[in-house]
C-alpha cells in the first residue's frame, strides 16, 4: 500500500518554530533545513509501520551521510522494537550500484523516469523550509556552478513586518518589489499561514544562499549549497525581537543552549532526552518575546529597520 500523508503544519509548529525560537544554526551558517525534516518524516514513517503492524523500515540514505543516523535515531527512538534496511549499507546493493551513474544507467535501461542527469548529478532535497544541493561536481569544493541550479539573478527590494507571539511567529503580512534584470517591477502579495513558508523558489534575490563545507556527524567534511530565504528572514528577525525584550543574562544561557541544540538536531538525536529537555528550557525562555520586527531584504541581505513590543526591556527616557 502507499499512503501519501500531509505533515506540512507539523513541520512547521513542531520543528521549524522550535528552531527559530532557538536561533539554531549548525557551525555558525547552517539553518538545519534536512536535518528538521528527518524527525519529521521518521514519525509520520514509524506511525504507519505501527499501523500495518510492520516490523521492518527501509530508508535510502547512504553510508556516508548524516540522513542513515537521522532516520534509523528517531525511529528508534520512537519504536525500539523496529528493523531497519538500508540498502546502501548492502554489499550486494553497493558493488552494483557504487554510485549515481550505475544508478541513472539502471533507471535509463528500465524506463524509470529520475529528475537527475549525467549533467545535473547533485542530490536535492527541498521543503517548506530550504532547499539543498549536494554530491556530483560539487563534490569538488573549488567547482563554482552555483548558476546551474540557483534561482537566479534577480534583484529584490522586500518590505517586511513579523509578529511574534513568545518566540514563534504569528502574523506575516509582507509586500515585495521585485526588479528583475530588465529593471521591469513586478508586485506580490504573502499572506501569511502557519502551515506554510513562502517557497525556496520565491528566494531569487538570494537572501539565504550559502556555499559551505560542514562536518558530517560520520566524521567527514562536505560540501553543500543551500537556499533557505523564509528561514533566514525569520532568524534575523527573531534574534532582533529576542534581543529587544529578553533579559541580558538569561540570553546569554539560552546562546550556549541553542549551540547544543543545533548540534543534536544535525546529529539526529530530535527525539532524544537531552533535545526535549533543551527545547522545554528554549521554550520557556521564549514567554516575554513578543513584538513586531520591521525589515528589509536587498540583494542578499536583511536588514532590520525597526521594532516594537509590550514586553520591552529597552528604557527610551533612561537612554
Amino acid at each position: 500500500q502507499v499512503y501519501i500523508e500531509d505533515v506540512s503544519r507539523e513541520f512547521v509548529e513542531s520543528f521549524i518554530w522550535p528552531a527559530v525560537q532557538a536561533g539554531a544554526l549548525y557551525e555558525d551558517r547552517y539553518l538545519l533545513g534536512t536535518a528538521l525534516a528527518r524527525p519529521c518524516i521518521a514519525r509520520g514513517l514509524v506511525g504507519i509501520a505501527q499501523q500495518e503492524r510492520a516490523p521492518y523500515i527501509a530508508h535510502g540514505a547512504t553510508g556516508k551521510g548524516n540522513d542513515q543516523v537521522r532516520f534509523e535515531l528517531s525511529c528508534y527512538a520512537l519504536c525500539p522494537k523496529i528493523k531497519v534496511v538500508a540498502p546502501w549499507r548492502l554489499p550486494e546493493f553497493y558493488q552494483r550500484f557504487p554510485g549515481r551513474r550505475e544508478l541513472m544507467d539502471y533507471a535509463k535501461k528500465h524506463g524509470i523516469p529520475v529528475p537527475v542527469t549525467p549533467q545535473t548529478p547533485w542530490s536535492m532535497d527541498e521543503n517548506l523550509m530550504h532547499i539543498s544541493y549536494e554530491a556530483g561536481i560539487l563534490e569538488n569544493p573549488k567547482v563554482i556552478d552555483h548558476g546551474s541550479h540557483g534561482a537566479g539573478g534577480v534583484s529584490c527590494i522586500c518590505s517586511l513586518i513579523g509578529n511574534f507571539t513568545a518566540g514563534p511567529p504569528v502574523c506575516w503580512p509582507a509586500v515585495i518589489w521585485a526588479f528583475s534584470p530588465l529593471s521591469t517591477p513586478l508586485t506580490h502579495q504573502w499572506g501569511w499561514d502557519c502551515s506554510k513558508l513562502p517557497s525556496p523558489r520565491r528566494g531569487k534575490h538570494g537572501v539565504g544562499r550559502i556555499d559551505i563545507v560542514e562536518n558530517r556527524f560520520v566524521g567527514m567534511k562536505s560540501r553543500g549549497i543551500y537556499e533557505t530565504p523564509a528561514g533566514t528572514i525569520l532568524y534575523h528577525a527573531h534574534l532582533d525581537i529576542e534581543a529587544f525584550t529578553m533579559d541580558r543574562e538569561v540570553r546569554k544561557i539560552k546562546q550556549g543552549l541553542s549551540l547544543k541544540f543545533s548540534e543534536l538536531v544535525y546529529n539526529g538525536f530530535w527525539h532524544s532526552p537531552e533535545c526535549e529537555f533543551l527545547r522545554e528550557c528554549i521554550g520557556r525562555s521564549q514567554e516575554p518575546v513578543v513584538g513586531t520586527v520591521r525589515l528589509s531584504v536587498f540583494k542578499g541581505h536583511v536588514y532590520i529597520l525597526g521594532r516594537e513590543s509590550p514586553r520591552s526591556l529597552y528604557n527610551e527616557e533612561l537612554v
